[in-house]
């Protein structure tokens, strides 16, 4: 995703847009607010593409996307992996504990996430010059 979408060809080389930075930090957030609003079947659906979304963000030439990308995924996947354990032991028919779960879960995910985008937006992103392999050169900043 970000390789397409932030790097581009100019006079000076390859350049990693800040623009672009910025929006790749944001997509963790946002699919974590959207999955936990909608939580069947987007939740299960989210699970899944988030693992695609952290691969391709947590090791972009913008060191503070790969930063707030693995901060939303410790939030989603430590909520929903602690929610997963404690399901096992519900009662049969325990709609109420899974009410209950999903409550306390909107009430972790999405303040939190708010927070991070707002952070994100609030944050100064500059282009990034690129080698030909795609990687950041050293100690230079294109302003």
């Amino acid at each position: 995703m970000h390789i397409l979408e932030s790097s581009e060809n100019t006079a000076i080389g390859k350049i990693a847009r800040g623009s672009s930075a910025k929006r790749a930090a944001t997509v963790m957030n946002y699919g974590n607010i959207i999955a936990i609003l909608v939580p069947f079947p987007l939740l299960i659906f989210w699970f899944g593409a988030s693992m695609l979304v952290y691969a391709m963000n947590r090791h972009h030439p913008d060191p503070k996307v790969g930063h707030y990308t693995q901060q939303a995924a410790y939030r989603f996947y430590g909520v929903t992996g602690f929610f997963v354990v404690i399901a096992t032991f519900f009662p049969g028919n325990g709609w109420t504990w899974h009410l209950v779960s999903w409550i306390l879960a909107f009430l972790i995910l999405v303040p939190w996430s708010i927070i991070d985008l707002r952070r994100i937006y609030r944050d100064q992103w500059i282009d990034i010059p690129l080698d030909d392999e795609g990687h950041p050169l050293s100690d230079a900043v294109v302003a």
